[in-house]
């Protein structure tokens, strides 16, 4: 099943999802502006969901737009799950 992804905070380019024991955020960035600032474009990023750990950014990331985005993380998912 795909990651609903849902906006976390309704003032910054944040949105979250979780799954399967694993939790995604997916940011917008940009050079200037309100908002987190880095190369432009969309970042995500994963993290299991009951470690306390850090999160690890998406390989490919920053992505163009928010689809591209949502797939790598479906994909990452996917990978993830099918390890256990």
């Amino acid at each position: 099943m795909a990651l609903q992804f849902h906006r976390a905070v309704d003032s910054l380019e944040i949105w979250s999802a979780s799954s399967d024991g694993f939790s995604f955020v997916i940011t917008h960035e940009s050079r200037a502006g309100p908002g987190f600032h880095g190369r432009p474009g969309y970042v995500a990023s994963w993290r299991p969901l009951y470690q306390g750990s850090g999160a690890i950014k998406i390989g490919g990331s920053p992505f163009s737009t928010f689809e591209e985005t949502e797939e790598a993380c479906n994909l990452m998912l996917k990978h993830l799950t099918s390890e256990s």
